[in-house]
């Protein structure tokens, strides 16, 4: 409270037990710190050019980036926080989109599979291209994969950095999606499980998880399972 005394420059400290506070040192004047004026810096004139200039000229700020990935490419927060903390991965998205559209899910590969494989093996490089990951995205959009064949590509990727058209016909993984060759092991499948056959008929949902992973079992997870489901709910 202020009494019409002189306030002293001085540095105080506070006790925590008396609730008050308490002198440590006084302040000296600016004259004693050696506090002086260089007479040989010349003005410094700030016009509105030059802040225009700095203005235009400054890199995206992190908290516009984030905000920008979330309006133009639909991420959550989370994950364009992820992308601006790591400028490489951020980097390397953004160079990604250029190759496909599908944002959300090359955001989930990149978060999850690549840096996740990153952190795992103590790397700090990316190793695979983003027109690879991108490429990737698309053969799982497209059908010629599944995710889950995808999940097997993506490691051969990380690890030989070959194009997954590649690890794809050399590994035999290509997606099948011809309805004649699948529904023939629909039919086989649904004629081994009678009883699941006739209790799917019967309402209960559960069940079509299991005969479609029965018909994956026998294709080596190369159905496509979307197909899969269709023509398990058609033979019944």
């Amino acid at each position: 409270m202020l009494e019409g005394k002189a306030i002293e420059q001085e540095t105080r400290g506070f006790d925590p037990q008396s609730g008050k506070t308490f002198v440590m040192r006084t302040k000296e004047e600016a004259e004693d710190y050696r506090y002086f004026k260089d007479p040989d810096l010349l003005p410094l004139i700030i016009t509105k050019e030059l802040l225009k200039s700095i203005k235009d000229n400054m890199p995206e700020l992190p908290d516009e980036r984030i905000e920008r990935l979330m309006k133009d490419y639909g991420l959550s927060r989370y994950e364009a926080s992820v992308l601006t903390n790591l400028k490489e991965l951020g980097d390397f998205f953004q160079e990604a989109t250029k190759y496909t559209k599908e944002y959300k899910a090359l955001s989930n590969w990149l978060l999850n599979d690549v840096l996740g494989f990153m952190n795992e093996n103590q790397i700090e490089e990316i190793p695979i291209t983003p027109q690879h990951l991108a490429k990737l995205v698309e053969l799982i959009k497209q059908d010629v994969i599944s995710t889950k064949i995808a999940k097997e590509v993506i490691k051969e990727m990380l690890t030989s950095k070959k194009d997954p058209d590649v690890i794809i016909e050399e590994k035999g993984l290509k997606q099948i999606s011809n309805e004649d060759e699948i529904k023939a092991v629909v039919i086989s499948v649904l004629e081994k499980f009678p009883q699941e056959r006739e209790r799917l008929k019967n309402g209960e949902e559960k069940l079509i998880g299991f005969l479609v992973g029965e018909v994956m079992k026998i294709t080596k997870g190369k159905a496509n399972p979307k197909l899969v489901n269709k023509l398990i709910r058609e033979c019944l």
